[in-house]
């Protein structure tokens, strides 16, 4: 039986338009919190396979998407390079050691070596696959990885960073430095994303989080065309396999995107009009209602009319614009769920 979330994925006729949101697996959730606690920390969390998975299909349940996430993190990939990684109580992930040259970039492992150290992954999704293939709900499976653009601004700043000052002036004195870097990234995130198809998703999401934070005419250069050398090798092998694309903040950009993958991911400060113009007919459009707006149930409704008036239904799947906050209700966010749903099925 096909999975409705993938066939919405490739543009085919489905009976609802499809519904799941970034980070639907986090902290506003208390039995997440419940888990998270057992674990320990959230590093624990990732590599505990049975808790990692319990964590996941928890929004399946409560919240009734219509598709799973992986529960993982992005910067397992620069730490299973040989980057030690921290995760501090009001500052975040912290790489005790940023990359600042050649040398640097050379102690860290790549390719098949570092893909090969995420067995936890891999074991998380083999687990999640029989879970849900178990329950016969008919509930896809993504999967997912950060840009090498977005990777690469941590293991170079060292932490997050709402300048980028370090690895933009890595990207203008020393782009040779740099693309090395992203280079290497690049092939570690290929294997690791075929060694999740592998291990039974359904489809691939590529986060780039810190896209806005590159000028238009460097993005290309930069990130993009890393992100479509991706794409690029996971179609050539999986074509079965939808990419869901999400590069945040780029309403400047959206003249410029091209690629073989499926989906494109709208955040919520691009208008939604707008990504339908100029990529609609080229791209399924996922997204984009303002995360905030779940502080208030009328808000959501609203904005889940008006997006679902300008899609009309077709070529669409339904989430935020970027990822649930911790503190929003999780009554609004099931009133999100059940009004994508409801207006959806009203018009289908």
């Amino acid at each position: 039986m096909s999975k409705i979330f993938v066939d919405a994925c490739f543009g085919k006729e489905t009976p609802y338009t499809p519904v799941w949101m970034m980070r639907q697996a986090g902290r506003y959730l208390p039995e997440y919190m419940e888990v998270r606690r057992r674990a320990g920390n959230f590093l624990n969390l990732c590599h505990a396979p049975d808790m990692a998975a319990e964590v996941t299909i928890q929004p399946l349940d409560i919240v009734n998407v219509d598709a799973a996430i992986l529960f993982s993190d992005i910067l397992v990939v620069p730490n299973e390079m040989g980057m030690k990684l921290d995760f501090v109580n009001g500052e975040g992930p912290v790489f005790e050691s940023p990359i600042k040259n050649e040398a640097d970039l050379d102690t860290l492992i790549g390719g098949v070596e570092a893909a090969a150290k995420l067995t936890y992954v891999y074991d998380t999704i083999a687990l999640l696959r029989k879970q849900l293939d178990e329950r016969g709900d008919n509930k896809a499976l993504i999967g997912f990885t950060g840009a090498p653009w977005t990777l690469a601004t941590y293991m170079i700043e060292g932490h997050g960073t709402k300048t980028y000052n370090v690895c933009k002036k890595m990207m203008y004195s020393n782009s040779k430095l740099l693309h090395k870097i992203l280079a290497k990234v690049t092939e570690v995130v290929k294997l690791y994303m075929e060694k999740q198809i592998q291990s039974g998703i359904d489809v691939v999401q590529i986060f780039d989080s810190w896209a806005a934070a590159i000028e238009p005419d460097k993005y290309d250069e930069f990130s993009w065309r890393y992100m479509v050398e991706i794409a690029d090798y996971l179609k050539s092998k999986y074509p079965h396999i939808p990419i869901i694309m999400f590069p945040k903040g780029v309403p400047a950009f959206l003249d410029k995107v091209y690629g073989n993958f499926d989906v494109f991911g709208v955040d919520w400060s691009t208008p939604m009009e707008l990504a339908r113009e100029k990529l609609g007919d080229k791209y399924v459009l996922q997204g984009n209602m303002e995360p905030c707006r779940l502080y208030c149930q009328e808000e959501t409704t609203i904005a889940v009319e008006k997006i679902h008036s300008i899609m009309g239904g077709k070529r669409h799947i339904f989430n935020l614009g970027h990822g649930i906050l911790p503190d929003v209700p999780v009554a609004n966010a099931q009133h999100f769920v059940s009004e994508c749903q409801r207006v959806s099925k009203k018009n289908h």
